[in-house]
């Protein structure tokens, strides 16, 4: 929980002040209207901690001559841009886990400061404890932060309490991604994913939720997710969430992979590291939290998720190298590969969706490890048609995370020919992130399009860093909503 108060650093009560600090070259200094016994603090512990502002340097110390308990200097690096200080603030909320409450000194008096430190706090104030029991629950990462006060030094304006409230519910989708990923594959099946939808949506105005059972997938001719679910005992499911709000004028499609896990089917994945496996659903987990942050912050425009959902599984049901699928649109496809799965459950919502007439589809997918070869995992790879392609790599950095514009290069589509259907699901090896969306720019015809493939950043398993914790890190969620967002201007 976040407020907005007007008390002074140095006489709110709280365990601990939240302090950021900027890197100079003659030390670092303390950003915001700071009283002189935090300067002072400052200055003495600069030499004895080493402090130097860094980003996600994190120092924790009594807090003599201060009303709270303890002092917590958090590094933003050079300056105050947003980014900077989302991270910083949250890097402290995280290293505070298991304490009551902490006041935050807001760097400048901006709303973008303000916002970037409300969503900072939240997003950094998050520890999944589903499988542990109590003790070792608070023994291990403790309990996220409960409680967290702006100091504003003044009256909250309705902007600025808008701004908060809009934080709130933006950040609470992204911890519903977080959930949603790192919730173990016995309990997050494509049953269990479409239940998890139904729940969520309970109760949020303007949104309905329908899902298509395996029968259902396989009367309307869903022939990719039907053909990469086939393997399991756990049949697929297409969850389609929608908001209409009156009076829009625009419609977004949001469609996610949703891979409950994938063991690479028949063309079965190494044994190292298939546990994160349980992480390729980012995508239509993504979409779902998207369109019910649209819903609760009553925006107008409409939206409709597709969830794509299946288990990859190898068994003697699976489909096997060399099969050929109907996608939903028609189009046959040649699996030359089991493990390319998510861009044939994909090619069916596409098509899906794209049937709706939206005037923007916008995919999410941990799609392919060529994303992570190129970019690395902190960063997500964007394709499509050029102006929904650039939309959304400007609203990823309005929002803070990282995404690069990839072009889809037309001599790589000798790639998909297949020798016996309209396409083949892989191509030769080089530029595969570039040649998997060639293959879904199949199925969105002349529509405005953009896919992200975020394999590396949806799932975080080189250690926490920011705001950022271990496993799901609910990227894309903010992207998606202030691309929603712009369209609202349209």
């Amino acid at each position: 929980m976040i407020s907005l108060t007007q008390a002074q650093p140095a006489t709110v009560t709280a365990d601990a002040l939240v302090i950021v600090l900027a890197r100079r070259p003659d030390g670092p200094v303390p950003l915001g209207d700071v009283p002189e016994v935090v300067a002072d603090l400052v200055a003495s512990a600069a030499d004895v901690l080493a402090l130097t502002g860094d980003p996600d340097e994190v120092h924790r110390l009594p807090a003599a001559g201060l009303r709270a308990r303890s002092l917590v200097l958090t590094g933003a690096g050079d300056g105050a841009a947003p980014e900077s200080v989302r991270r910083a603030v949250g890097a402290a909320t995280r290293a505070l886990a298991g304490l009551a409450n902490a006041a935050v000194v807001l760097p400048d008096d901006g709303l973008a400061t303000l916002t970037a430190a409300a969503e900072g706090a939240l997003l950094g104030a998050y520890t999944f404890t589903r499988y542990r029991t109590q003790d070792q629950a608070d023994r291990r990462s403790g309990a996220p932060l409960e409680q967290v006060q702006l100091l504003l030094g003044h009256r909250a304006t309705k902007v600025e309490t808008r701004a908060v409230e809009r934080a709130q519910v933006v950040v609470e989708a992204v911890h519903t991604v977080r959930d949603l990923v790192n919730t173990a594959p016995n309990d997050l099946y494509p049953a269990a994913f479409a239940d998890a939808a139904r729940a969520a949506a309970k109760g949020v105005k303007g949104v309905k939720v329908t899902v298509l059972d395996e029968k259902a997938l396989a009367a309307g001719g869903f022939g990719g997710l039907i053909g990469v679910g086939q393997g399991s005992a756990r049949p697929p499911r297409l969850v389609k969430v929608t908001y209409t709000p009156s009076r829009a004028k625009q419609s977004v499609a949001l469609v996610g992979k949703g891979i409950t896990f994938d063991s690479g089917g028949i063309s079965l994945k190494p044994h190292a590291n298939m546990d994160e496996m349980k992480s390729d659903m980012a995508g239509a987990a993504t979409v779902l939290a998207s369109v019910l942050a649209a819903a609760r912050l009553g925006l107008p425009v409409a939206v409709t998720a597709w969830c794509a959902l299946a288990e990859n599984m190898p068994s003697g049901t699976a489909q096997r190298p060399s099969d050929v699928l109907t996608i939903n649109n028609g189009t046959t496809v040649e699996v030359l590969n089991t493990d390319a799965e998510g861009r044939l459950v994909l090619a069916d919502a596409l098509a899906a969706a794209v049937g709706e007439g939206p005037d923007l589809v916008i995919d999410a997918a941990t799609l392919t490890g060529a994303q992570i070869i190129s970019l690395g995992r902190r960063v997500a790879a964007v394709m499509g048609t050029d102006d929904a392609r650039d939309q959304v790599v400007a609203a990823a950095g309005a929002a803070g995370e990282s995404m690069w514009p990839m072009p889809l290069p037309e001599d790589l589509k000798d790639g998909l020919k297949s020798k016996v259907a309209d396409l083949a699901n892989v191509g030769e090896r080089w530029g595969g992130s570039l040649l998997a969306g060639l293959f879904l720019a199949e199925f969105v015809g002349t529509t405005p399009w953009a896919h992200i493939d975020f394999a590396g950043p949806a799932y975080n398993t080189s250690g926490p860093y920011g705001y950022t914790p271990d496993g799901g890190t609910g990227m894309g969620v903010r992207t998606m909503v202030a691309v929603l967002e712009s369209r609202c201007e349209h």
